[in-house]
């Protein structure tokens, strides 16, 4: 394995309370790698968005939006109210721009993320704002007419955590499903030398082996925590993968569209309310009629859908050769390997087989290990379940073909276009361990699919269709969100208040509990743990964050026996 020496790469952090292409571009231009963060209101108006910018460019959903422009440049901009999203960065930054939007109550909340000697840039501030600036810790100068330098001088500022030395960046991922594949791709992509270790001969062979799987977003009236957080990683993904080269191209899928049916006229009801709600842009979600939805995918449907235009399908299993083969010489495969041991010897975690036996050791380890998570010990305290997911193959060249649909259709069930000459339908949620197939499994599948696309050709694959497919367990924990962070130490755990009294594993993470929305969970967690890692500010909502710590199952059972 080659191990990078050299100097230690720091990143310039920058905070621009209203995003500016002139002032981006003039910090781009200084060189080095740069953190551009800014708050951003998209509507309206709209700024002009710079060429090497537009492919990646956001859409106009609230919420954190991380766009990664290169290895050395990342930008991140914050759709909402600057009062709402202040509070919610997590950042050590080296200089701010400031614009008429600032009012005094929020330099407390500015001195928060200013690192010791930052620079605070401010057009046209009023007398108050500087007084509060000064207060803050911000000792403050006239540098015109209407602007004031300031300099951030605090008694006693939080000292920003250094990112790992180089010798340091060493890690061991467990798991080459999207989750793995995902945290490797990230962290090579950051200078980390990563081993990845995997039981089977190839990629994506258990959880994320499937055919096919669907990508879309959640949608709701309250924009609740997992709505949030699908927005997120649904959009962070589909600019990921247009980096890479898109759907399509660099692996296997489509962004043909998702088109998600009412179950019934209430929940009709239900989902053109949340539209109109939320005015969401039309490429994001919009409302498909019975008419068009019908259309759509050849069968009369009384109620009409949510259309997710830019969702999809992919094969999870190319989109993982896809981001392992973006590694490049950083990445060594150890497969047919299965590490069972976890060990802490000095500083370094030793990973062994069932009989002991050490494969490698490095101070960081990365849990991706889906369903087979409980077998290590450091886990198994984790209330994380394992669910049976069957999913049927029908292929097109049958006697008694498929529906072949230009999109991919959900409602109970889903169906996705051909694949490989194969349509997918499924999948159960079944709560045992059977790994063979089961005729009262597809029949399930396909009586969800007559539901979806109602005919008398499409009923009959019920009792025609042989038994074909694929049985998959998911990851999954209680609250159905994932796990992304370092593992909680249940024995040292005593009296705890809050997530950062929660005792860890030191060097030992965990990316689990993808359940089954693998394909956009996967590109964002695993960005989350490389920031986390890297001690670098997070792609999403401090609230969002917390919502994922792994430690969040030990400090509710701890504060519900205190």
């Amino acid at each position: 394995m080659l191990l990078q020496k050299g100097p230690q790469v720091t990143t310039r952090v920058v905070f621009d309370t209203a995003f500016s292409e002139r002032r981006f571009a003039a910090e781009r231009a200084r060189g080095g790698r740069l953190h551009y963060i800014a708050a951003a209101a998209l509507v309206p108006p709209v700024p002009p968005v710079p060429p090497p910018l537009q492919a990646v460019w956001p859409l106009n959903v609230p919420g954190f939006h991380r766009v990664i422009v290169d290895d050395d440049v990342t930008l991140d901009l914050l759709v909402g109210a600057l009062d709402a999203v202040l509070p919610e960065v997590n950042a050590r930054v080296d200089a701010f721009h400031l614009h008429a939007a600032v009012t005094p109550p929020m330099a407390r909340a500015l001195a928060r993320l200013a690192a010791q000697g930052a620079v605070l840039h401010a057009r046209a501030p009023d007398e108050a704002l500087v007084w509060a600036l000064t207060a803050a810790g911000f000792a403050c100068r006239i540098a015109g007419e209407q602007d004031i330098v300031a300099e951030y001088r605090g008694r006693k500022p939080r000292a920003a955590e250094p990112s790992p030395p180089p010798m340091m960046k060493r890690a061991v991922v467990i798991g080459a499903g999207v989750a793995g594949s995902a945290a490797a791709h990230r962290l090579c992509a950051r200078g980390w030398q990563v081993t990845l270790i995997e039981r089977h001969g190839r990629p994506a062979q258990e959880a994320s082996g499937n055919q096919a799987g669907i990508f879309m977003p959640l949608l709701s009236r309250d924009d609740n925590i997992p709505t949030r957080l699908s927005r997120a990683a649904f959009l962070f993904a589909l600019r990921e993968w247009r980096r890479m080269g898109g759907a399509g191209k660099v692996f296997d899928g489509a962004d043909c569209g998702v088109l998600q049916l009412a179950r019934d006229a209430k929940h009709a009801r239900v989902q053109r309310d949340v539209l109109a709600h939320w005015n969401y842009p039309q490429q994001y979600a919009r409302w498909a009629d019975a008419d068009e939805a019908g259309a759509l995918i050849g069968a009369a449907t009384p109620h009409g859908g949510w259309l997710f235009e830019q969702g999809g399908w992919a094969r999870p299993a190319s989109l993982c050769e896809a981001m392992l083969d973006a590694c490049g010489e950083r990445l060594q495969r150890r497969f047919h390997t299965e590490a069972l041991t976890l060990k802490r010897v000095a500083d370094e975690w030793q990973v062994g087989d069932g009989d002991g036996a050490l494969i490698v050791q490095a101070p960081t380890v990365i849990l991706a290990c889906g369903a087979s998570a409980g077998q290590l010990e450091q886990l198994a305290e984790l209330p994380l379940s394992k669910l049976r997911g069957q999913v049927t193959h029908l292929p097109v060249d049958s006697a008694v073909p498929p529906p072949v649909l230009p999109l991919a259709v959900c409602r109970e069930a889903y169906v996705t276009p051909p694949s490989g000459g194969i349509v997918c339908a499924g999948a159960t949620y079944d709560n045992d361990d059977d790994p063979a197939l089961r005729a009262s499994s597809q029949l399930e599948n396909l009586t969800r699919l007559a539901e979806i696309i109602p005919s008398e050709a499409v009923a009959a694959l019920a009792h025609s269709a042989p038994l074909a497919g694929r049985v998959g367990f998911r990851c999954a924990a209680p609250d159905r969100l994932p796990l992304v962070g370092a593992v909680p130490d249940y024995q040292r755990a005593g009296r705890l208040e809050f997530l950062s009294d929660v005792p860890r594993h030191e060097g030992l993470h965990c990316l689990l509990g993808y359940a089954s929305r693998g394909l956009i969970w996967a590109p964002l967690m695993a960005e989350l743990l490389v920031s986390r890692l890297e001690h670098t500010a997070p792609p999403l909502e401090a609230t969002l964050a917390d919502a994922l710590d792994p430690g969040r199952f030990l400090l509710k059972q701890r504060r519900r026996q205190q």
